[in-house]
């Protein structure tokens, strides 16, 4: 219905059909399968045509028969993942939804991954897009509420596991200064993306935790093991060297 170029329509079909290849770790076999329906997991082209996909979906849900309208909804989505706003969450607009997606678009809800929140609610929380949001007290014990965002858990971890990678004892054939370099790339990009809402806590815990890789790594890195100067901290030091703190 919006595509009429062959060339992309051509370019879509192969992607549609490209085989996918994998290999024993044991035999060194490849073993070449194709799908019959929907794209490879981690493709590169799901982004688009999910997006070209749900463009329909994102009309009706607001258009004049739409939650957007009866219901004063707010939908969020990225890619195949999405987030309904609103006030009260009818059975009328849980029905809107599953037959716009699954009847009307020939998709499936993954009923797993799909749940009724309320934020309100003691405890509750919702995490979308590496951010965890819930209804938090005040933190000054001033009796109101507020909506607190922050990096998730499996955010926290993610980021964890790729700064002991990047400081692994295998990285120590590295010049120490281009050690330091890849932490600040990462460590100032994954900032720049979660610098929304409340991460100050976050923040401190990621700076805690490179300060403390990266002092191990120096450690291992010959048989005399680092050491500042006399009457210099590894903060001082590791400033010194570079390091950025988020």
């Amino acid at each position: 219905m919006r595509v009429v170029d062959r060339s992309v329509l051509k370019l879509i079909g192969m992607w549609l059909k490209t085989p996918v290849v994998e290999q024993d770790r044991r035999t060194g076999e490849r073993k070449v399968s194709r799908s019959e329906k929907g794209v490879p997991q981690g493709g590169v082209i799901s982004p688009l045509l999910a997006n070209l996909y749900l463009h329909w979906f994102d009309r009706a849900f607001h258009g004049m028969r739409g939650p957007a309208l009866w219901a004063n909804a707010r939908l969020v989505r990225y890619m195949d993942d999405f987030v309904v706003l609103a006030r009260y969450q009818t059975a009328g607009m849980r029905q809107f939804i599953e037959e716009k997606v699954e009847a009307w678009m020939g998709l499936e809800i993954n009923r797993e991954k799909t749940r009724v929140v309320e934020l309100k609610h003691e405890g509750a929380s919702l995490d979308f897009l590496g951010y965890t949001f819930r209804n938090q007290a005040d933190w000054w014990g001033r009796g109101r509420r507020y909506l607190h965002v922050e990096p998730s858990g499996t955010a926290m971890q993610r980021a964890r596991e790729r700064i002991k990678k990047l400081t692994h004892s295998r990285q120590c054939y590295k010049p120490v200064a281009v050690v330091i370099g890849e932490l600040n790339q990462y460590v100032q990009g994954w900032a720049n993306y979660f610098g929304y809402g409340y991460p100050r806590r976050n923040f401190r815990k990621i700076n805690t935790y490179v300060y403390e890789r990266l002092r191990r790594h120096l450690r291992r890195r010959s048989q005399r093991a680092f050491r500042p100067p006399e009457g210099v901290s590894y903060y001082q030091q590791f400033k010194a060297m570079g390091l950025v703190r988020i």
